[in-house]
């Protein structure tokens, strides 16, 4: 099947832009602080995939000098309406060899890798993280897990899409975004953890931490599968031996 990242889109781009932490997203985003602070040592970080700079602008509260960076023209045109003073920046698909070596103490990385097609390009993309990464840095990588196609939620629903649950690695998965006005299906990229940490073992990144979170019955919304399945795996990944023969260091 061809894919196509459907966040390169002006709708889109307007109808995410309003998006902040509603729902399941909030889930995403809550144990990013702690997390963040009991791993990362350092202010500099990078926000990859940066989108409308929701992401961004989280990192900034957290005390961290952020550049965003995005594919898409119509999203970083958002994040510079939201955030004038931000440091927002366009690089070509796949690519990140216009930014320094050993320069980010952070990378994060919120849902962007559910929108990469082809284990080549995970890989090739991990593999630039490892040679932007300080010392000391760690990457972020924070993706949806495949129960998130398979399941009803607070911010999605899936019950149209019943090829989701024959989907294999790779294979394209879709669901409908309740938060936000547009309600054209989004498609992702199906990658289970197996799959994920076999493209960080080629990159040279070696897996420090994995947090699943999960929703509590405190009122917060009228939770669905939240309570019960994890939607989001948070990746905690640090440098370990080069990069697997075939890429660039």
């Amino acid at each position: 099947m061809e894919f196509k990242n459907v966040y390169e889109d002006a709708r889109r781009a307007e109808s995410y832009a309003r998006l902040e932490f509603p729902g399941t997203y909030f889930l995403a985003y809550r144990d990013l602080p702690g997390i963040v602070g009991a791993h990362v040592r350092g202010k500099r970080a990078l926000d990859f995939g940066c989108g409308t700079g929701r992401s961004t602008r989280f990192l900034a509260g957290l005390g961290f000098e952020v550049t965003g960076v995005d594919i898409s023209p119509d999203m970083l045109a958002k994040a510079r309406a939201f955030d004038p003073a931000g440091d927002y920046r366009r690089v070509d698909d796949g690519r990140l060899d216009g930014l320094p070596p050993e320069t980010f103490d952070l990378i994060l990385s919120v849902f962007t890798f559910d929108n990469i097609p082809t284990e080549e390009k995970k890989v090739g993309l991990f593999r630039e993280f490892r040679r932007l990464l300080a010392a000391d840095g760690l990457v972020v990588n924070l993706v949806s897990t495949p129960e998130v196609y398979t399941h009803e939620w607070v911010s999605f629903t899936t019950r149209d899409f019943p090829d989701n649950f024959r989907a294999k690695p790779g294979d394209i998965v879709r669901d409908i975004m309740l938060d936000v006005p547009d309600r054209r299906p989004v498609e992702d990229i199906l990658w289970p953890d197996e799959d994920y940490r076999r493209v960080f073992a080629q990159a040279g990144l070696g897996v420090v931490h994995v947090h699943l979170p999960l929703a509590e019955d405190d009122g917060h919304a009228r939770w669905l599968s939240e309570l019960r399945v994890p939607p989001w795996r948070v990746y905690v990944l640090s440098k370990i031996g080069p990069p697997a023969e075939g890429g660039r260091p």
